[in-house]
């Protein structure tokens, strides 16, 4: 038999030195201070400058911050961003769906969906949506080429302002969040698929139940992202008037002439949504990341204090063994 011995066992007959002897001296990485103490000097220094600024004017700040026009604001951002990613996410998975179809017709129609939304800005589609009264002046319903309608309305009664931004919203982001979906799908091994198969179940049942759940946890970054994305997109409604946040800033500032107070208004909130929508964000990830190495991340905030608990320990054990010595 061979004997294996470790390090420690040859070390200490050698030097005469036990476990409990060895000090462990954290690296010193002085240019990571130096580096830290800049940021952090700067950053002090611009906030500063801000909150001693004259022409901020935090009082004009503070009278509108809570005012019942922000929160009625508030409330249509709110409710378009949550509808517009429901519509784009259940589109936008249909969509991807259609795309990884066989049939040519099913992903032909797919990709012009794509091709078209994804290819002209959201502000031309908001536009677009929010005048198409100037290109039909009735919606109508009915058999093509006949005179049969089922249903008949006012372009403009019917596309009200919330309307149009929310389809313009909603479609556009079906775009991308198909490309998001159809990526997630393609990352799940067909493995899986052919199992299920081989099992009976159905192509929608397969979708539906394997390969969709695990392809969460591809689609959930991106995901949340276009959450927080679509949540700063909903300013651009403002040009049609569509009463979100940002219109009614404008509105405000159209009268009181206080163009940056309101937009520091503006700014705060919109701050304060995405960080609260970041929250559900990293559970999700969390969630679907559960077996992987992803789901052993940590916030920074977490890195931060573990890192300086971390130091302080470090620091403490060498302290007390040269004491002890």
């Amino acid at each position: 038999m061979v004997e294996l011995k470790t390090s420690r066992d040859t070390a200490a007959p050698a030097h005469g030195l036990t476990a409990d002897d060895l000090v462990v001296v954290p690296v010193r990485n002085h240019g990571r201070w130096v580096a830290a103490a800049a940021s952090l000097a700067a950053l002090v220094g611009l906030v500063g400058s801000l909150a001693g600024n004259d022409n901020l004017r935090w009082d004009i700040v503070g009278q509108y911050l809570f005012a019942d026009l922000i929160f009625d604001g508030l409330f249509t951002t709110l409710w378009l961003t949550a509808a517009a990613m429901v519509l784009g996410l259940a589109l936008g998975t249909l969509i991807a769906v259609m795309r990884l179809s066989s049939s040519p017709v099913l992903y032909g129609l797919a990709t012009f969906f794509v091709w078209i939304f994804r290819g002209t800005p959201l502000l031309v589609q908001i536009i677009f949506w929010g005048y198409a009264a100037a290109l039909y002046k009735y919606v109508m319903i009915g058999i093509p080429f006949t005179d049969i309608t089922f249903f008949r309305a006012e372009t403009n009664s019917l596309l009200t302002p919330a309307v149009a931004a929310l389809l313009a919203l909603g479609l556009n982001e079906a775009a991308y969040a198909s490309e998001i979906v159809r990526a997630g799908i393609q990352s799940v091994d067909t493995g899986q698929t052919e199992a299920a198969h081989s099992l009976g179940m159905r192509p929608a049942l397969t979708m539906r139940r394997i390969v969709l759940p695990q392809a969460m946890r591809v689609i959930t970054p991106p995901m949340g992202n276009e959450t927080i994305n679509m949540l700063k997109m909903t300013a651009l409604v403002s040009v049609i008037s569509a009463h979100d946040l940002m219109s009614n800033i404008q509105d405000v500032y159209a009268q009181n002439y206080q163009v940056i107070p309101m937009l520091v208004v503006a700014s705060l909130w919109y701050l304060a949504l995405v960080t609260l929508l970041g929250i559900p964000q990293a559970w999700l990830e969390r969630r679907y990341g559960r077996g992987t190495a992803q789901a052993q991340q940590v916030s920074p905030l977490q890195r931060l204090l573990g890192g300086t608990a971390r130091t302080a320990r470090v620091g403490n054990r060498v302290m007390n063994k040269e004491a002890g010595r």
